[in-house]
């Protein structure tokens, strides 16, 4: 086994450390960093520490943003009557990329998986229930990925808003089953969210 430098052993390290990045890739990105100029490298860091100091939820629907309340959340030309609950804050852009969407969200930032000790304390279901007081909202979309997460996260939340008389639907089952959202073009997506059934 041949020697690597200890800063760039950490590099490999970190890399690793983010999901979906195998042993062999975060050595590719280490390397890639090794190539890059002293500037190059300097923009990356800064990069990275700009989004993670700058960068935190929105107050009302937990998705991220420089402001106390995020751009979509402020905006005067959504429709405030409608909100759909995505997984992490990606789903959010999935969404957008459509164009035919102009609700509000709400970013769980997570699905609950009891297996693995994650339960609704650890997701953002208390912030969701919050902002469903009033009579403002009138339809809440589960729009989690159809996996077995996704489907228990979305029968739990239907069960704790039915009784507010809000209506919950889903995404019509176009999109394959154990699918990501964040894989799906436009097109299916845009019938998925048309063709949503009630909870």
């Amino acid at each position: 086994m041949g020697y690597t430098a200890a800063p760039l052993e950490r590099l490999i390290e970190e890399f690793s450390k983010f999901k979906g990045i195998g042993a062999k890739n975060a050595t590719r990105m280490a390397y890639q960093v090794m190539s890059m100029t002293d500037e190059e490298a300097q923009k990356l860091a800064e990069a990275i520490q700009g989004a993670h100091t700058r960068i935190h939820r929105c107050r009302i629907c937990q998705n991220y943003t420089e402001a106390d309340v995020c751009p979509i959340c402020s905006s005067a030309k959504r429709d405030d009557s409608v909100i759909c609950v995505v997984e992490k804050p990606r789903d959010v852009q999935v969404f957008e990329r459509t164009r035919e969407y102009n609700g509000l969200y709400h970013v769980l930032h997570g699905l609950m998986d009891p297996i693995n000790g994650v339960t609704a304390e650890h997701i953002c279901v208390k912030e969701l229930l919050a902002r469903l007081h009033g009579d403002k909202v009138k339809e809440v979309i589960m729009a989690m990925n159809p996996t077995v997460e996704g489907e228990a996260t979305a029968m739990y939340l239907a069960k704790l808003i039915k009784p507010l008389g809000i209506k919950t639907t889903r995404l019509a089952q176009g999109l394959p089953v154990g699918g990501n959202l964040e894989y799906v073009d436009e097109n299916t997506l845009y019938r998925a969210l048309s063709d949503r059934a009630e909870l």
